[in-house]
């Protein structure tokens, strides 16, 4: 029967049987009558045939959720046992953006794969929503998250503090008024952002300024909709894209401003000014959030405290 369940899985996960074939490396024939028999052992069908993507039907729903949770137990099972060999194997499942992937974790994952080399980190990139789901769901041992949800299964741990930064082409007429609040990127690596003395601009004076902007979906742009309101400005957007490191490459070249997190202005840009908002919402607290109704693994308590303790020294300083 554990055959026959990895192929119901795996035709709703492909979305089609000639797909869910290649990937189990079956013929399309050999799949179909597997799961035929056991259709026709439940006396009904579990794919609704006529949609494409394949849907399910009410009997294909029980049957992939409890597929699910029985995943969710082998797992747990494989993380308690793992946790028997004193960390010297095992799986850890980070979910992450891009933008705390390239600039949060990687002195974490080296510090962390320095110290348990047998631990296999599986890093997956999404947006915080979805995210969010998949921690739910128990796909992902934690992952980070900025605002807090009154959720009951979820635990929070401190994290990093970032704040969002408005990035313009030094290019851009709006600049030549604005000289005193404009900073540089030195200036951002020194934290003179977080300084309470530095000036802040008003989005009223960018209305006529191209702006790039994550897709709606996304929570920094929620954040920067409300920075809009706050002072009644109306954003001229040029473009909507999914990803902050794309848009911060944009504005770099010239393409038009955009909202970036201060740690992600690493390197020299001098093609580009930078101006600190006055609205409470462009300082984020990142949190690391895990599923406590999930068995959280010795590697993931041990990866959790390593994260807490770089950061910790940092948010004491802000």
């Amino acid at each position: 029967m554990r055959n026959e369940l990895e192929y119901i899985y795996m035709v709703y996960q492909k979305g089609s049987f000639s797909k869910a074939a290649q990937a189990l490396y079956l013929t399309q024939p050999a799949l179909s009558i597997a799961i035929q028999k056991i259709e026709n052992e439940i006396g009904m069908p579990l794919f609704d045939r006529n949609q494409k993507p394949l849907g399910l039907t009410a009997a294909g729903r029980i049957y992939i959720d409890k597929i699910e949770q029985m995943r969710v137990l082998e797992t747990e099972l494989q993380s308690q046992l793992l946790d028997l060999s004193d960390m010297n194997m095992g799986t850890l499942r980070i979910g992450a953006t891009s933008y705390i992937i390239s600039c949060i974790l990687p002195p974490i994952l080296l510090a962390f794969k320095e110290e348990y080399p047998g631990i296999s980190l599986d890093i997956v990139e999404a947006g915080a929503y979805e995210l969010k789901e998949l921690l739910r769901d128990r796909k992902l041992d934690f992952t980070f998250i900025s605002q807090l949800a009154k959720d009951p299964d979820f635990r929070y741990y401190p994290g990093f503090r970032d704040q969002i930064i408005l990035a313009v082409p030094i290019s851009f007429p709006v600049n030549g008024r604005l000289r005193k609040a404009a900073m540089t990127c030195a200036d951002i690596q020194a934290n003179r952002h977080w300084n309470g003395d530095q000036s802040c601009v008003d989005l009223k004076d960018f209305e006529d300024t191209p702006f790039i902007l994550l897709e709606s979906k996304y929570n920094l742009r929620k954040r920067t909709d409300a920075f809009f309101e706050e002072c009644s400005a109306v954003p001229n957007i040029c473009m909507e894209i999914t990803q902050i490191v794309t848009a911060f490459a944009l504005a770099a070249a010239g393409v038009g401003a955009t909202f970036v997190p201060d740690r992600a202005i690493t390197k020299e840009h001098p093609e580009l000014a930078f101006y600190k908002l006055s609205s409470p919402q462009t300082v984020r607290d990142m949190r690391i959030v895990i599923n406590s109704k999930h068995y959280i693994s010795k590697a993931a308590n041990r990866f959790v405290d390593m994260f807490v303790s770089y950061y910790k020294a940092e948010l004491e300083q802000l």
